[in-house]
């Protein structure tokens, strides 16, 4: 075909529970969209009507007839004919053309993900047309993109938060020393928002405002003036059902916050004792890497810095750092060939 020589079709792919980042080699990030997609099932087979940024519109707002979800749960497939729809309608739009010879992809999986996890993305990836589908372990590739030495012989801690999973890992010498995988992320926090305040203000929200309220006004401390910044929200009264507003303030949002906040922090914790006395020392002296959406969270960084005692500092573009890290493991991927798993 004309022109293919100039033209890497090759891809990394952060396909992650709340976004996808698509990152062509060569170019960068050219794509970063909800990982949503929505369907309407006619004669018994699966219809897509929209992903991405369209898709998500309609989460929460469907009428019988259509379906909006999200197809990855806890950073692995959920549901694989809709997640295998989704990959192809983002490469296709990277693509922009219907005939491209098959190209290279790298995805990144969650560490914790099991081998029945891993078939499932690497076959999806395949059956969307990828001619070799490779996988990364997310804190490597989160550590590679939030620029940390990796392959220096020091230990590096990085925290990766992401939509449906934490990933703690200490790594030195390019690979995983210890590494640990706990299913909460910001959809856990927006679950918290959501129970919290039908608890506390009998008020029904759904999932995009809790996320709107989190992103807007979440905090992992309690405000020194025991209130904060307030923003105000809408719902469903439970005691009348009908719907109200009413003002939530930041003091509300980080006793809602509490629990996810402090499972994060225990697994930095039980990460730093499971850590070789030496390599111990180097994360005392370099300090924590915070990674992901997750690391947005206001005062997050410090809320972890009470419970360690150590530096934590969040990586520059923290929402594109995984996809960055899976980018760079493609562009230089003889280095990294070691981190890179294809078989199966």
């Amino acid at each position: 075909m004309f022109g293919m020589g100039l033209f890497s079709s090759d891809m990394a792919i952060d396909l992650g529970t709340a976004n996808t980042l698509v990152y062509v080699k060569g170019k960068g990030i050219i794509l970063n969209e909800p990982s949503v997609v929505a369907y309407h099932v006619k004669d018994g087979k699966k219809q897509v009507l929209a992903v991405g940024e369209d898709a998500k519109l309609m989460l929460g707002r469907t009428p019988g007839s259509i379906q909006a979800i999200r197809p990855m749960r806890e950073g692995v497939i959920a549901d694989f004919d809709v997640a295998e729809e989704m990959i192809k309608h983002f490469i296709r739009k990277v693509h922009k053309r219907t005939t491209f010879s098959k190209p290279k992809i790298i995805v990144c999986v969650p560490h914790g993900a099991t081998p029945v996890e891993k078939r499932a993305i690497r076959q999806s990836v395949l059956s969307a047309g990828a001619r070799r589908a490779g996988l990364i372990a997310e804190p490597i590739a989160a550590a590679i993109g939030a620029g940390m030495p990796i392959t220096d012989p020091t230990g590096s801690m990085v925290v990766d938060i992401g939509g449906g999973t934490t990933e703690v890992a200490v790594l030195s010498l390019g690979d995983i020393v210890y590494a640990r995988s706990v299913r909460v992320g910001g959809d856990r926090m927006d679950e918290a928002i959501i129970s919290y305040l039908r608890r506390q203000q009998n008020l029904l929200v759904g999932e995009s405002t809790a996320e709107r309220i989190k992103t807007s006004i979440g905090t992992a401390r309690m405000p020194d003036d025991g209130r904060g910044a307030s923003i105000q929200i809408r719902g469903r009264d439970l005691l009348n059902g009908v719907p109200k507003e009413i003002e939530i303030n930041q003091a509300q949002v980080a006793e809602a916050l509490a629990e996810p906040v402090q499972q994060i922090c225990e697994a930095v914790m039980i990460a730093l004792e499971a850590t070789p006395p030496d390599l111990a020392a180097d994360i005392v002296d370099r300090g924590v890497m915070l990674t992901g959406g997750g690391a947005l969270l206001g005062e997050l960084d410090l809320a972890l810095r009470e419970q360690t005692g150590l530096p934590i500092s969040i990586a520059d573009q923290s929402l594109n750092c995984v996809a960055l890290g899976t980018g760079k493991a493609l562009e230089y991927e003889k280095q990294l060939r070691h981190v890179i798993d294809y078989d199966s």
